[in-house]
């Protein structure tokens, strides 16, 4: 198995919402339905069309995607979601590895709670800058930055 980087298009839109849906089962089990049908429609709607994107392909088929809000100096990391049976496969170290690349500094916010996501920034050097109560979800969130200084 091959995986491989490219921009998102469009035609992606259903597989990325599949990665994020597998992602979400495991790493965000504690989010109420309301919060994900929200999620739902923002991310095709308002997330994605204001991004710079990119998708891990396995042979072919896309499994993950990395979305990324460029600003001034530092790049936030919007999301980033691997399908559940591609964990462990590289293709999001793959997706963290090309914001890295191109823009450098990213920060990102995570779910305290979100045990999966944390072991996976922990590993690859984000280290946590601030704690803040997420209104929308009811729970708290970690600043996360990369690199640590």
């Amino acid at each position: 198995m091959t995986n491989t980087l490219r921009a998102y298009a469009d035609t992606d839109l259903d597989a990325v919402m599949a990665a994020w849906e597998s992602a979400t089962l495991v790493g965000h089990p504690f989010l109420s339905e309301t919060f994900k049908d929200t999620e739902r429609y923002n991310i095709p709607n308002v997330y994605l069309p204001n991004t710079e994107t990119w998708v891990c392909e396995c042979d072919g088929e896309v499994v993950g995607f990395i979305a990324l809000m460029v600003g001034e100096g530092t790049t936030e990391v919007g999301a980033i979601f691997v399908q559940s049976g591609s964990h462990g496969t590289g293709a999001g170290r793959m997706l963290m590895d090309k914001a890295r690349d191109i823009h450098g500094k990213l920060e990102l916010d995570v779910f305290k709670e979100n045990a999966v996501g944390r072991r996976f920034y922990d590993a690859y050097g984000f280290v946590p800058v601030s704690e803040r109560f997420h209104e929308d979800s009811g729970h708290m969130m970690l600043r996360l930055r990369y690199p640590a200084s």
